[in-house]
């Protein structure tokens, strides 16, 4: 009954430790959600000004330009997942992957070709696994991006869809990440980037696409939408970035105190089996010195006669 005692003793040491840790992993990301949410709300209204002017040079000018041109027929898309450099954060991952993997099905199904980009060890193990080429990656910054890495990943996908279908390029942009909506959800979205809907862009941006101001644009309304929409991209690839971060602490904030609820659980449990071995042990104990006792004398009263 002694070595029971000891294993629980042991399982009661080992869990008890796992619950700090725990419980530290859930402080910090309680306090990087915060932060998270703070850099989403100070990232809003530029990218609310940015898209109003996307939407009043597009509206405005007379010429039709490559990243607003919708393909009558497009052929190949490029998907951009968002995922996570860590785990620990429950379905945070597998929900963005799957939301990714449906998207992609969805398109191949309508006849177009698919490049697969990736930000996240974890959406880069996933497909690395599946042995599925991807066209880039990049890892690194997803607990605390910065504007500098939007403007990474943003460089080559432009480039991607300038350029012909024939050279390599795609007709369409699509984005796929985890929209941070409270403490208690995280949603995987996707979204199309490129070509621009001017509808969707001017209802984001909170205008009707109904009035149509004109406008008189140097050089040209080509140069300028040259210059706008690329900071266009760049400003909605850092919002998802930091809503994925957001929803990343969000989602480790929730499953770290649910671990260390249940490691508290199972201290109990444990406690229990081991107050019910020491009860155990000590009645055996008396049970043997009772026993002992009454041997003794009975042993002693047969030498007195």
């Amino acid at each position: 009954m002694g070595a029971q005692l000891r294993v629980y003793k042991r399982r009661i040491k080992s869990v008890t430790a796992t619950k700090k840790i725990t419980k530290a992993m859930e402080m910090i990301a309680a306090s990087r959600v915060v932060k998270a949410q703070r850099k989403v709300q100070a990232s809003t209204p530029y990218a609310i000004e940015l898209t109003r002017a996307v939407t009043a040079v597009a509206t405005g000018a007379n010429d039709k330009h490559s990243l607003t041109t919708e393909v009558e027929n497009p052929t190949r898309a490029a998907v951009l997942l968002l995922s996570s450099d860590r785990g620990l954060a429950g379905a945070f991952n597998s929900n963005a992957i799957k939301a990714a993997e449906r998207l992609t099905k969805k398109l191949e199904s309508e006849g177009r070709e698919v490049d697969i980009y990736v930000v996240g060890r974890r959406g880069i193990a996933h497909y690395n696994f599946r042995e599925r080429k991807l066209a880039d990656s990049w890892t690194g910054f997803t607990d605390q991006p910065e504007y500098a890495d939007a403007k990474k990943i943003a460089a080559p996908l432009i480039e991607t869809i300038e350029k012909n279908t024939a050279d390599g390029g795609v007709d369409e942009l699509h984005i796929v990440y985890t929209e941070f909506i409270s403490m208690m959800t995280q949603t995987a979205v996707e979204a199309r980037l490129l070509p621009l809907s001017l509808d969707e862009v001017a209802k984001e941006a909170g205008e009707p696409n109904t009035l149509r101001p004109l406008y008189d644009f140097e050089p040209s309304a080509e140069d300028v939408l040259d210059a706008l929409l690329p900071r266009y991209v760049e400003s909605r690839i850092y919002n998802a970035l930091l809503q994925s971060a957001a929803s990343k602490h969000a989602a480790t904030r929730r499953a770290m105190k649910s671990a260390t609820d249940n490691a508290g659980d199972l201290i109990n449990n444990l406690s229990r089996l081991a107050n019910a071995a020491r009860q155990a042990e000590i009645t055996q104990e008396i049970s043997e010195i009772v026993g002992g006792t009454a041997a003794l004398a009975d042993a002693t009263a047969g030498s007195d006669k």
